[in-house]
């Protein structure tokens, strides 16, 4: 990764041109070439330093509801249990953690009711019934920008 690619990083964190051709307007920003930017940010994606580009919402604000979820996995079946877990189109983040509750996700849905419904279907499909539920009671939400 060099200087290019870092200011490059750091120019799509937040902010994201919602534009016809945003990667132009982020190479006009940045003196490069639309192509360059583009080429180097597939790069960036191919190689696992960008995750994802997409839109983060405030799931109250679209009338849906959160949580963070935590499980007991046995070590032998926490690739299992992590692939059950992210086929829901609710679960936003799946990890793992030095803890007895060793799995951790978060859950997005329309209601506490289908959170609790999915959370049931996976345990019944994993075996591990011990699933926390653990909805926010306030949100104290920061940006997260980091400087590369």
């Amino acid at each position: 990764m060099d200087d290019i690619d870092r200011k490059i990083l750091n120019r799509i964190q937040s902010r994201f041109p919602i534009t016809p051709r945003p990667f132009l307007t982020i190479a006009d920003e940045l003196g490069l070439t639309e192509k360059e930017v583009i080429s180097r940010t597939v790069h960036l994606k191919n190689s696992g330093i960008i995750r994802r580009i997409g839109a983060n919402f405030v799931p109250g604000k679209l009338g849906f509801v959160s949580t963070l979820c935590a499980a007991k996995v046995p070590e032998e079946y926490v690739e299992r249990f992590a692939e059950v877990v992210n086929r829901f189109p609710g679960v936003t983040h799946n990890y793992l953690r030095d803890n007895a509750f060793n799995v951790w996700f978060t859950f997005i849905a329309p209601s506490r009711e289908e959170i609790e419904k999915n959370l049931q279907k996976i345990a019944e499909e994993t075996g591990i019934e011990k699933i926390l539920n653990l909805p926010a009671t306030k949100v104290f939400k920061i940006k997260a920008k980091f400087a590369v």
